[in-house]
């Protein structure tokens, strides 16, 4: 994969030119394969060994505390002393000013060695939201920690009645006080409502996480406006925090002589000091097909469990204009849908299918078991995805950097299949073949993550058939209403085929039926 992504980089996207903008004048290609060496070993160390124990040990609730594996919390720490989290920030920043380009093709050796492990996709996005819509105090206190891996950053979109329509949200943002606006933070909130499937919602892997939640502030009637109109961005921390970044003390405790925390000469226990909570609880985990690694929970805002100053409802501060959190979540967003469809190019290039072994040779029960490249149909259905995943691999940091171009706010989703389609493409193909069961193979999750995670209710998904006809026609086995296209011509026939190519070819054609 190593010689891969360098031919990517180097020979395709020719990255060195990107030396000669001003930003990346200082990085050559002698910059560029350190920092690829770097990730390539942590991902080979810290991740690809955990990424079956992830799988199995899933995370568990205990109270308001989510348990993981302690390969996540290792696996997460490397990560953020690497410097990645801040690779294409500025260098006053803490950043190396990284293209993204790079940037993203480093990102690559995570998601194939363990894509469920830890939440940098989430807090990179988190924080290069706030970095483009934030206040500046925002992008210190948030942003800038969120860079250093000390805190961790989430989106928090859905609801338990709203899934992909967010104009359907029923979370409300009610001002916190007559000074609501005088906050050095930003305007002041106190949230109410749900959030749920929220990936990395809760964990120990940082001191503090950031969520962002979209929630509508009522009218002067006291209603939520309908539709996208009313809705805005508010940053809620789970631990609340002053104006200067650091985690507000609720109280001091006597230190404990069994406490085995013990902090350095003059300074109490680090159990002595108890900081205050915001308003946010875990009210459950979801279980998920794949990505088990990551947490997905539901989270209860404002519920009372945790009073801020006395009173329910979880602060939190607004980012941007009222009602415009949907185009800053869109930020966020866009960068998330590149960073699937990187996990989505990885996961089709993981080792776990090279190492299947699929049965034995027919007439003999002694004979030792071949891997399934070895047979003719699994080979075959190999070869049809090799090209999808290459395309994918090779599609993600070019087009990377043209996300703002491409993700439109006004038509986000139709054009998010044009990303989305290499890797839909590649999912389709081992769903149509064989079957799958859980706990079948030690790469079973990397099958599920792709098939379950996936939604193609007319493409490849609903069994594509094809067949090869020495003529230049070749007959439709169905004669009924089925969509085909000439893999030759690129003819199409819908919603009819007549059974014969329209535009016909001196050589045969390879026509696809999709019943």
């Amino acid at each position: 994969m190593r010689q891969t992504i360098e031919f990517l980089l180097r020979d395709w996207l020719d990255v060195e030119a990107l030396n000669a903008r001003p930003r990346y004048a200082e990085h050559s290609l002698a910059t560029f394969t350190p920092v690829l060496d770097t990730c390539e070993r942590i991902a080979r160390d810290k991740y690809a060994p955990f990424n079956r124990l992830v799988d199995l040990e899933e995370p568990r609730q205990d109270g308001d505390r989510v348990i993981l594996p302690q390969a996540a919390h290792d696996a997460w720490r490397a990560y953020a002393e690497s410097g990645m989290l801040a690779a294409a920030q500025d260098e006053a920043l803490g950043g190396m000013q990284l293209p993204y380009t790079v940037e993203a093709a480093a990102n690559a050796f995570f998601a194939r060695a363990s894509v469920s492990i830890g939440a940098g996709m989430l807090t990179v996005g988190n924080a290069n939201l706030l970095m483009a819509h934030g206040t500046p105090a925002q992008q210190r206190v948030f942003a800038q920690t969120e860079f250093s891996g000390r805190w961790a950053g989430t989106m928090c979109l859905s609801e338990p009645q709203a899934g992909t329509s967010l104009s359907d949200i029923a979370t409300r943002a009610l001002p916190d006080g007559d000074d609501f606006e005088a906050d050095a933070l930003g305007p002041r909130y106190r949230l109410f409502g749900n959030k749920m499937w929220i990936s990395a919602g809760e964990h120990e892997l940082t001191e503090n996480i950031v969520h962002l939640v979209l929630a509508k502030i009522p009218g002067a009637d006291g209603k939520l406006i309908p539709g996208p109109r009313g809705i805005s961005l508010f940053i809620a921390p789970k631990m609340m925090v002053d104006a200067d970044g650091r985690l507000t003390r609720k109280r001091r405790v006597a230190p404990s002589f069994l406490d085995p925390l013990v902090g350095r000469v003059g300074e109490p226990a680090l159990g002595a000091v108890e900081y205050l909570r915001n308003d946010i609880t875990l009210a459950g985990l979801n279980h998920r097909c794949g990505w088990r690694g990551t947490p997905n929970t539901l989270l209860s805002f404002g519920d009372g469990r945790h009073p801020v100053r006395g009173m329910a409802g979880a602060i939190g501060w607004r980012v941007g204009a009222p009602g415009d959190g949907l185009r800053c979540m869109f930020h966020m967003m866009n960068e998330a849908r590149i960073g699937v469809g990187l996990a989505a190019a990885m996961l089709a290039r993981s080792p776990g299918a090279r190492r299947r072994h699929g049965g034995q040779r027919a007439g003999s029960r002694a004979a030792p078991r071949s891997r399934r490249r070895h047979h003719p149909g699994a080979a075959h259905t190999a070869l049809s995805a090799t090209p999808a995943a290459n395309g994918t691999s090779l599609l993600h940091p070019a087009l990377a950097p043209r996300a703002g171009e491409w993700l439109g706010l006004h038509q986000p989703t139709r054009h998010s299949r044009r990303l989305r389609t290499w890797a839909e493409r590649c999912a389709a193909t081992p769903r149509s073949h064989g079957r799958t069961r859980p706990g079948n193979f030690p790469g079973e999750h990397t099958w599920l993550t792709i098939i379950c995670n996936s939604s193609l209710p007319n493409g490849p998904a609903a069994g594509w058939k094809s067949i090869t006809s020495g003529s230049n026609v070749a007959p439709c086995p169905s004669r009924a209403r089925a969509k085909c296209w000439c893999a030759t011509t690129g003819c199409r026939s819908t919603p009819i085929c007549a059974g014969a190519c329209p535009t016909p070819s001196p050589t045969p054609n390879r026509w696809h039926w999709a019943r």
